[in-house]
């Protein structure tokens, strides 16, 4: 297995073009909230903001939009469309989409996901419920015309995978997440110490940034966010999971530094970014 290092950040992060503008740095579009978790999808944004995308949509439920819409200052909030039809046409019209963060897992909700899942023909990132809403229907993964980062935690994972073991050690998180990539060709980031980045060609990447301050709320959908930005800025799969997991990790490690793991929140990893960014032009 391969240690993700700064080295190989730097070579796969998409080059920032000096004449570029806000249309060069992709369009991307995240489905999530419900009532309850209206703060999911705000991290979420704000991070694909903070890690470079041109064009960032939220989109959240009627019922929360103005809660997300006056937490979300950089992104661009707006609610939902009730027919699956007019949330496809807008999905489709950007370069990779993000569902699941804060989503809910009201059954239909489920459709919902298992509808586009079928019909969009981008990238897709699947967090949170969005993983949850596919592990009844695990073919909904296979044969999709793009690629698709799911991003499950343990429990996540052992849901898509019934023969996975939460807890498990090192070796059988790397055989079980490069196993499901391979067999539903999709990448997996398998989420926890030393995360997994395993992509359907067999190759695994392991990280080695990140600490326990970074185990709470809202911390995943910021790694979500990043991954989608990555993505709609034109990285591969794999590459866009792995620059991401190492950032986020990293600015988790900055946080801690300065206001210790039990202090520090996501919010504070997120102010963080920028510091880790740097690092790697350093």
């Amino acid at each position: 297995m391969e240690r993700i290092t700064p080295r190989l950040v730097r070579q796969m992060l998409p080059p920032r073009r000096a004449d570029g503008h806000k249309g060069t740095f992709g369009r991307v579009y995240l489905c999530g909230g419900c009532p309850g978790y209206t703060g999911a999808p705000v991290y979420a944004g704000e991070a694909a903001v903070r890690t470079g995308s041109g064009l960032v949509f939220v989109g959240v439920p009627e019922e929360v939009y103005p809660i997300a819409a006056a937490r979300c200052r950089d992104a661009m909030v707006q609610p939902l469309p009730r027919e699956d039809g007019a949330l496809l046409e807008r999905m489709a019209a950007c370069d990779a989409a993000l569902i699941g963060p804060g989503l809910g897992r009201a059954a239909a909700t489920e459709a919902r996901v298992l509808y586009l899942l079928e019909r969009l023909q981008i990238p897709v990132v699947l967090d949170a419920d969005g993983i949850n809403a596919v592990s009844a229907h695990i073919d909904g993964l296979d044969g999709r015309r793009a690629v698709t980062v799911v991003t499950p935690h343990e429990g996540e994972f052992a849901r898509l995978d019934p023969s996975f073991s939460p807890g498990a050690g090192k070796e059988e998180r790397e055989r079980a997440a490069a196993a499901f990539a391979r067999r539903h060709g999709c990448v997996v980031v398998l989420k926890g110490p030393g995360t997994i980045v395993a992509s359907p060609d067999g190759r695994t990447l392991e990280n080695a940034t990140g600490n326990c301050g970074m185990a709470k709320g809202g911390s995943g959908d910021i790694l979500a966010g990043m991954i989608l930005s990555l993505l709609g800025q034109g990285a591969g799969a794999a590459e866009a999971a792995a620059c991401a997991v190492w950032l986020h990790g990293r600015a988790g490690d900055l946080a801690a530094e300065e206001l210790t793991a039990y202090a520090m929140t996501p919010t504070d990893l997120l102010g963080r970014l920028p510091a880790a960014f740097k690092e790697l032009e350093d």
